[in-house]
């Protein structure tokens, strides 16, 4: 067991007011939208750089490997050391690195500041906890559904926004753009933002090592991640193949109606406000649950229902479970270690890629398979999995 000691918590921590809890949910927004910026841009950059498709692959992957490095690497220090601190230097980090993506002169430049955007995009995870720890008790689920809806909102604008510039301004005006958004939310969290206090005192190797630790010692963290795995899981199970549902017969069309279901990512937003709320009032299990059931009740939408009807419907009820849950999953791992809200996100945040890493390769292999049908198999499977998990936890 790592030396690990945790330190007394002898004054008051500052709260979570209004504005700081706004600031929060733009900077988690902006964060997100790093992650996905990329997407909507391929063409142009494959185009304007020369670059063969193995090349563009790997853009949005090499992001994705940052984001997962800073997870793992960078959302333990928030119990080590100042979050307010550790924030802005990793803003200063995404300035850097969204500017050297607008210069890149080669693709493999590109796939290389594409790492070090992702590692910068991992902000996000560092808020949530940073929100959790601000909130009262009796109103952290709001806190946290608020601060999550900033993060959906993101995700969902940032695709829409970078699709726009670059058809009208290029890719690299858009990541020049990313960069100055990324000092105007520094300033704005400089200003307003508290400074926290470190909750342990050990080395940056047995802070590391104590995340093992914490995942042997608390059952809830491990059951909520494997809960929230499963539903990413189910949910990239869709997405995985949903460009490729949509050109088959008989539907036949293109993929930028697969861009148009992101539009679709707002149920997400309500979700998570409303979820929120209702873990305030009623405790997080009872989310969690119905979260669940909901995203399962998605597949035989999917399978059943025929037409783009089937899969407004069905994406619409993806998305509520999926994000639902995880607000009351979330509420679930930051009541449990208070003094490791860093390492316990850490946990779920890596458990849960994991979930969606083996979603999306389940969905490939099911639809060369057998079709769509073995897909909604799959993703029915997926979410079942995370019911099994989360009533195991209730017994």
């Amino acid at each position: 067991m790592p030396d690990t000691q945790v330190l007394p918590d002898t004054d008051a921590p500052p709260r979570l007011t209004p504005r700081v809890t706004l600031a929060l949910a733009v900077a988690a927004g902006f964060a997100a939208a790093n992650v996905w910026y990329n997407q909507p841009m391929l063409g142009i950059i494959a185009r304007d750089l020369h670059a063969s498709p193995g090349q563009v692959a790997m853009i949005p992957t090499a992001t994705q490997i940052g984001f997962a490095a800073g997870i793992v690497l960078l959302l333990p220090l928030g119990d080590r050391m100042d979050r307010r601190k550790l924030i802005l230097r990793q803003l200063a980090w995404l300035t850097l690195a969204t500017l050297a993506a607008a210069l890149a002169p080669s693709a493999t430049a590109l796939i290389a500041a594409s790492v070090a955007v992702g590692i910068g995009a991992c902000i996000a995870q560092q808020i949530i906890p940073f929100t959790a720890e601000l909130a009262l008790p009796q109103m952290r689920g709001r806190a946290v559904g608020t601060v999550m809806s900033g993060l959906f909102s993101g995700i969902l604008l940032g695709r829409v926004l970078s699709g726009a510039v670059a058809d009208h301004l290029g890719w690299r005006p858009m990541f020049g753009i990313a960069s100055v958004l990324a000092v105007l939310v520094g300033v704005l969290l400089a200003a307003v933002l508290p400074r926290s206090r470190p909750s342990v005192s050990t080395s940056y190797g047995g802070l590391l090592l104590s995340v093992l630790d914490l995942w042997r010692r608390h059952p809830g963290v491990r059951q909520a991640a494997l809960v929230q795995a499963g539903l990413f899981g189910s949910f990239s199970v869709f997405w995985s193949v949903l460009a490729l549902k949509l050109q088959a017969p008989p539907l036949n069309l293109g993929s930028d109606v697969a861009g148009l279901f992101g539009v679709l990512g707002a149920a997400g937003i309500l979700a998570a406000m409303v979820a929120g709320r209702v873990v305030d009032r009623r405790g997080p299990r009872p989310v969690v649950g119905a979260g669940v059931l909901v995203a399962a009740a998605s597949w035989p939408v999917f399978a059943f229902v025929p037409g783009l009807t089937g899969l407004i419907i069905g994406l619409i009820l993806l998305d509520l479970g999926v994000q639902g849950a995880q607000i009351g999953n979330q509420a679930v791992i930051y009541g449990l270690a208070p003094e490791a809200r860093g390492r316990v996100n850490t946990i779920f945040m890596t458990v849960t890629f994991i979930g969606g890493a083996i979603g999306s390769a389940g969905s490939g292999a099911a639809w060369l398979a057998a079709g769509w049908p073995a897909v909604c198999a799959t993703g029915l499977v997926m979410a079942l999995l995370s019911l099994a998990a989360h009533r195991r936890r209730r017994r």
